[in-house]
């Protein structure tokens, strides 16, 4: 079939090869500006726009796809479908309806679950033992179109944001792949999200990552997984030099008990309100990500310590 792609982030890459591979017309992929990155603020292109230039495929980066040139464009590349994987923007009813076969959405939980920004994230937050991705044909409302498929994938004990951010960017590229032959040929089956079950996965916020040792030592886990390793839970403490900032980025419940926030032993398990949680991967600010033992060889935290 002749498409567009819609994607932005690296969890789009793997989609976007798959349609690719199996001999779709990309007409044309659509992703968001370059923005800002690194100290000098240089603008840098989206891991989409880099991947689909060096495959010679023709990029637009409007600013808004609401603008009537932008829809117009759209709209005179007299495509088969669309596919949209995390492209960071709302589309118009205009925009919807202007493939022949419509426009299909990958979304990384099991609708109507988890609808919204950052389904990912608040699943492992959550606690939930089980999360998937799904495709949808895309509606004007939210996330709230019928599927024509998805795979159930597990969260593991020690699960993060980005492994299963990563085995989810596979298993739905395999599964968009899947979809799209089956509406090139006809046979594609929708159903409709249930009226029962519905949640909203808000976007990351800057309070979000802020760990709060006074919760239970559950939740604080669940915290520090769900947002490792971007933006990464984040608590401080006190050194020679002042206050550190440190961002958590694996960690584990385990027996023990004590004063919220103070260090249990020398191995860096914390106090929460209920239990305790073993910090197993750790960065300090402007350092690289180390293991805990390596982390303690370069920055003792003794048992007693209070973290905020």
């Amino acid at each position: 079939m002749r498409i567009a792609f819609l994607g932005t982030p690296d969890f789009a890459l793997p989609t976007l090869a798959a349609l690719i591979d199996a001999g779709h017309e990309v007409a044309c992929v659509y992703t968001q500006p370059a923005a800002p990155s690194g100290r000098g603020q240089g603008l840098k292109p989206s891991p989409v726009a880099g991947f689909a230039a060096a495959r010679g495929i023709a990029v637009r980066t409007p600013p808004s796809m609401r603008a009537p040139e932008e829809i117009a464009a759209f709209t005179a590349l007299k495509l088969d479908a669309a596919v949209v994987v995390a492209y960071g923007q709302i589309l118009l009813q205009e925009v919807l309806s202007a493939p022949r076969l419509g426009c299909f959405n990958l979304h990384g939980s099991l609708l109507p679950r988890w609808r919204g920004a950052a389904p990912i994230q608040r699943a492992i937050m959550a606690g939930d033992a089980i999360t998937g991705a799904q495709v949808m044909r895309m509606t004007a409302g939210l996330d709230e179109g019928p599927v024509l498929g998805g795979v159930t994938l597990r969260i593991d004990a020690l699960e993060t944001f980005g492994s299963l951010h990563d085995r989810m960017a596979r298993a739905g590229a395999a599964l968009m792949a899947q979809v799209i032959d089956a509406v090139a040929r006809g046979g594609a089956t929708e159903t409709p999200q249930p009226a029962e079950g519905v949640s909203y996965a808000r976007k990351i916020k800057a309070k979000d990552a802020q760990i709060d040792w006074s919760a239970p030592a559950e939740e604080t886990d669940r915290r520090i997984r769900g947002l490792s390793p971007f933006p990464g839970a984040w608590f401080t403490l006190s050194s020679e030099r002042g206050p550190v900032r440190v961002k958590a980025l694996s960690s584990r419940v385990e027996d023990g008990g004590g004063e919220p926030g103070v260090v249990l032993d020398d191995n860096l398990l914390i106090a929460g309100r209920t239990g305790a949680v073993r910090l197993l991967r750790a960065q300090r600010e402007g350092r690289g990500a180390q293991d805990a033992a390596e982390f303690l060889r370069g920055f003792p935290v003794a048992a007693g310590m209070r973290l905020s």
